[in-house]
């Protein structure tokens, strides 16, 4: 069970407006990486699913925070099927992240009160999300569709919480086009926690680059973007 309920869960994400995601298949690393992104200002960050042995990094990283107390949320992603995202809840996961829409990983979370973020990449997909129960849903991939597509979408449907992940770039233009297209919040993967950062244990850059991302997200929403 996580350590932080659905509603806490959406507030924050909504709020700080950076979902950090990654994977690494050494646990120490992980470790690292996850308190980079908490001094940098990231609050919630995302454990993708994609390496042999990942649900045992991920129970190091939920052990982890819940022993030292840290207030990061800790999800995962790359979530495909039920089965999977039931294992990752009994390991504390505070929130399931997927590439595509899957009905019965909403139905599981649903009935465990888990915020479930699903990947959608058309109008009716978005839609078939919110009807299962999706609060914020994911726009997948965003480097392909683009903020012209996100604004298309707000235009019908302005309720609609979409997370643009996949390809943005950590540039301040990009940013600010995706939350001025509506953007509610937006996800960063590789081009935050860089290859050659993590190879040279380089914290301190994954952490300032985590740091101005946050400080683009302000400066955009601050002046009605």
């Amino acid at each position: 069970m996580g350590r932080f309920r659905r509603l806490e869960v959406l507030e924050t994400v909504l709020r700080i407006g950076l979902v950090p995601l990654f994977y690494h298949p050494d646990a120490e690393t992980a470790r690292e990486i996850v308190r980079a992104c908490a001094e940098g200002g990231a609050q919630v960050v995302e454990f993708t699913h994609r390496g042999d042995f990942a649900p045992d990094v991920f129970r190091h990283l939920s052990q982890w925070l819940a022993q030292e107390d840290i207030g990061v949320v800790l999800g995962v992603g790359s979530v495909l099927d039920a089965p999977t995202a039931a294992l990752y809840l009994s390991l504390g996961a505070d929130f399931v992240v997927s590439p595509a829409l899957a009905p019965e990983v909403a139905r599981l979370c649903n009935r465990r009160q888990v915020a479930y973020l699903p990947g959608c990449g058309t109008l009716g997909e978005i839609l078939r999300a919110c009807e299962l129960g999706a609060e914020i849903i994911k726009l997948f991939p965003a480097q392909v569709l683009g903020p012209a597509f996100l604004r298309a979408v707000r235009g019908p449907c302005p309720w609609v919480q979409l997370m643009p992940t996949g390809g943005v770039r950590v540039d301040e233009s990009e940013i600010r086009a995706w939350f001025e297209a509506g953007a509610a919040c937006i996800g960063l993967s590789s081009e935050l926690i860089r290859r050659e950062w993590v190879e040279a244990c380089d914290w301190v850059s994954i952490a300032g680059a985590v740091r101005r991302v946050l400080a683009w997200i302000e400066a955009v929403r601050s002046a009605g973007g």
